[in-house]
């Protein structure tokens, strides 16, 4: 695909995840919410030209910090995205103020690593690049919230509990 198809879907990959944060969606802890990220890093990682041989120290150094920062947003935006159980059970999320603040900040931060590594003459193929941090944020924020939901309602082992089925006002947790 040409740079600026890349560059189109990216954006618009960005703007659908940011805005869907956005409403309540039911958080899924079943085992499939690694496939997203797993495939977008698959992608990445296929991609030639994600370090630059005349510059392999540079790019190397920029493209960890390029997953770090992308880790930190995706942690940032697991723990600023509310959660809560719904009476049937049922986990939700929805983003925050604050989460807007972490994709301004992330973004932020990205914008000044291309910068850099501009000043510095690496040769940098920002669609790996950013379907790399995409997928680690995406990892780590869909890990967290699978984590954070299954400590609202801990599964039973040994089945049906006293007081099971009784309604109950669903608890929402506080950000």
């Amino acid at each position: 695909m040409s740079g600026l198809i890349n560059a189109l879907a990216i954006f618009a990959v960005v703007v659908l995840v940011i805005v869907r944060q956005f409403r309540a969606q039911r958080i899924s802890a079943d085992r499939r919410w690694w496939i997203l990220p797993a495939v977008l890093g698959f992608i990445a990682l296929r991609e030639p030209g994600l370090i630059d041989a005349h510059h392999q120290a540079e790019a190397i150094l920029l493209l960890g910090a390029e997953l770090l920062i992308g880790l930190a947003t995706g942690a940032g935006w697991a723990w600023t995205t509310r959660i809560w159980a719904a009476p049937d059970g049922s986990v939700w999320g929805k983003g925050t103020r604050a989460s807007v603040a972490v994709w301004i900040v992330g973004i932020g931060l990205r914008v000044g690593l291309f910068g850099i590594g501009a000043l510095l003459g690496v040769d940098q193929d920002a669609t790996a690049m950013v379907l790399l941090a995409l997928a680690a944020t995406l990892l780590i924020r869909s890990g967290t919230l699978v984590w954070r939901s299954r400590s609202l309602h801990p599964a039973s082992p040994r089945g049906a509990a006293y007081g099971d089925g009784v309604p109950q006002a669903p608890w929402k947790e506080r950000v």
